[in-house]
């Protein structure tokens, strides 16, 4: 997948397009692992180790469950325990390249990150690094223009922008991370949630041969604040490959420096 994005052009794309106040500064447009950024989500108050205990147990409960009933799912859900019919979304500065709150510094931190830009989202409630935020509900949005992928078909790796047809901005599926050092000093992190895109009609030409194929789990508009508020046991029905019909790859001309040609 993709290490490189570009973010949003013109600041009142952020009200237009994800109904929050737009930056005091815009920031960087071309994304790279560890570079500041920013994501989008309704909260920023973790649950309480009780809380976070209780979806842990909902979570085991409703798997034993459907495993009985042979895949049906549960008849009643536990609710959680808040569920704020709509939240103000927020718009959130962070660093790309999730650290997890349990790594002893800052320096171990930042090695990880490069590699924690983006989880699968298989992986994303059972991998060490990505399941504690993924059932403590640390799920945002995070927007951009576009996205970097590489195109192998020549037998050498070709830059390719890949963006919506209608040319707004995509909001990408994401998990945040809240990271605090001895003094005090707080780091905020999110990574990007992939989907597998083998069966993709635009994504499976890109990325290297005989491995599997991933792309952005980019949402639809009207399940932004569903997406944000879904139970830990529910939220994985959001994340699906985006219709190929309403995405445009376009190579990235040849001897631009920059493969986002911004």
């Amino acid at each position: 997948m993709s290490t490189q994005y570009e973010a949003l052009k013109a600041p009142e794309l952020y009200l237009s397009a994800f109904q929050v106040e737009p930056p005091a500064e815009m920031g960087e447009r071309k994304m790279t692992p560890r570079r500041p950024g920013f994501f989008i989500t309704n909260s920023l108050t973790g649950a309480t180790d009780a809380e976070n205990a209780a979806r842990k147990a909902a979570v085991a409960e409703q798997a034993a469950a459907e495993a009985a009933a042979g895949g049906a799912l549960a008849a009643t859900e536990p609710a959680p325990a808040a569920a704020p019919a709509a939240t103000a979304r927020l718009l959130v500065p962070a660093q790309w390249g999730l650290v997890p709150h349990w790594v002893k510094s800052a320096s171990d931190g930042q090695l990880r990150a490069t590699k924690l830009v983006n989880v699968k989202s298989d992986n994303a409630s059972t991998s060490t690094a990505f399941r504690d935020a993924w059932l403590n509900n640390q799920r945002c949005i995070v927007p951009m223009m576009a996205f970097v992928t590489d195109d192998y078909r020549t037998g050498k790796a070709k830059p390719t922008r890949i963006a919506r047809v209608d040319g707004l901005p995509m909001g990408v599926a994401g998990i945040w991370s809240r990271w605090t050092d001895d003094d005090g000093t707080e780091l905020l992190s999110y990574a990007i949630i992939t989907v597998n895109a083998n069966a993709h009609a635009l994504m499976n030409r890109y990325q290297q041969p005989g491995n599997d194929k991933t792309m952005p789990a980019i949402l639809n508009e009207g399940a932004y604040d569903a997406w944000l508020r879904s139970s830990a046991y529910k939220a994985k029905e959001f994340l699906r490959a985006y219709p190929a019909q309403k995405l445009l790859a376009n190579p990235v001309e040849k001897g631009r420096k920059n493969p986002l040609g911004i």
